[in-house]
């Protein structure tokens, strides 16, 4: 196992290892709940850690490019409108918030 990333609080270090697992690199929140004791602990004490050395480099790569925000403007281009209630989504959801209908298969 292998340390790819400190968090600054519990939810921060899961949206990262499920962003990590979606690209099947399997991950382990650690310290999660130690965070209460903040100010006598040290710093990295809830951090994301990779269960395979080997993918260290490409989960680095992604990683940074997930917190540079490029996933984001990845979609940017590529909204879509909800067939069921006419609302405009982004390109990155899957589904709409308002009716719940999930976006055509059609749209990439």
């Amino acid at each position: 196992m292998k340390q790819i990333h400190v968090a600054r609080h519990a939810p921060e270090a899961h949206l990262v290892k499920g962003f990590l697992e979606s690209h099947g690199i399997a991950a382990t929140v650690r310290g999660e709940f130690l965070t209460s004791g903040w100010g006598e602990l040290p710093v990295d004490v809830c951090s994301v850690w990779i269960e395979d050395d080997r993918q260290y480099e490409r989960a680095n790569a992604l990683l940074v490019a997930f917190l540079r925000g490029d996933f984001a403007r990845e979609f940017q281009d590529q909204q879509w409108r909800c067939q069921k209630c006419g609302e405009q989504l982004e390109g990155q959801f899957t589904q709409c918030w308002k009716s719940g209908t999930r976006r055509p298969a059609s749209i990439p």
